[in-house]
């Protein structure tokens, strides 16, 4: 499986010829870094929470205008996507073929924020090796607990790195690939991601530092 990271929480999972978007937003599009015409060959677009960070509409929409990609949001996220005319389903409980690809949704709360409102997140695993949480550090993700991949936030107002390393404790993921810094600075990413990728490595866990847009590994 090819890992592809798009600044921020924009990350794409390619294999057997199948590409699976995560969460293209505004962040990822604002400074021209990346462009919806990228993700031409996209076949499906999963968004897990409605906040604009994690879903750019003007941004999408010309993405499924160049791919006719299938959209794949919560309910909350659908219904906001119906509202600007973009069509969306969410998925059934348990494992669900997408294309090359088997997805389970898993319900996981949003992190507090300063507002107090929080929206549905809904984290996803793919294929049984990649956890993405969205903006959660719920202890239902435990369940995955032993998992290949985290795609892990690593930055955000309602986060602390060593809550950060909490989670990741708590999942023992193999690797772990940083995610939710699109408003961080390039210096100060190579800082904190050398960081984190010392403390991981003490936990055996290999550490993915994609910063610029479009730099990938293989799973």
């Amino acid at each position: 499986m090819r890992v592809t990271k798009y600044l921020h929480s924009c990350v794409l999972l390619e294999e057997d010829g199948h590409r699976l978007l995560f969460d293209p937003g505004k962040f990822s599009f604002i400074e021209g870094r990346v462009r919806p015409e990228d993700f031409a060959e996209v076949d499906t677009v999963i968004i897990s929470h409605e906040h604009p960070d994690h879903v750019d509409v003007e941004a999408l929409k010309k993405i499924v205008g160049f791919s006719q990609a299938r959209l794949i949001g919560n309910a909350q996220v659908v219904t906001a996507l119906q509202k600007e005319g973009l069509n969306a389903i969410t998925l059934a409980e348990g494992p669900q073929q997408i294309g090359g690809f088997t997805v389970q949704a898993v319900a996981a709360q949003h992190e507090p924020i300063l507002t107090g409102e929080l929206p549905q997140n809904t984290a996803h695993v793919v294929n049984g090796r990649v956890l993405n949480p969205g903006d959660s550090f719920n202890s239902s993700l435990e369940a995955f607990a032993g998992i290949e991949l985290l795609i892990l936030p690593v930055a955000a107002p309602w986060l602390t790195e060593p809550a950060a390393l909490d989670f990741v404790r708590r999942i023992q993921p193999k690797q772990v690939l940083p995610v939710h810094d699109g408003y961080a600075k390039d210096f100060f990413l190579k800082q904190r991601y050398q960081a984190f990728a010392t403390v991981l490595e003490q936990h055996h866990i290999k550490f993915h530092p994609l910063m610029e847009p479009g730099a990938s590994f293989t799973l």
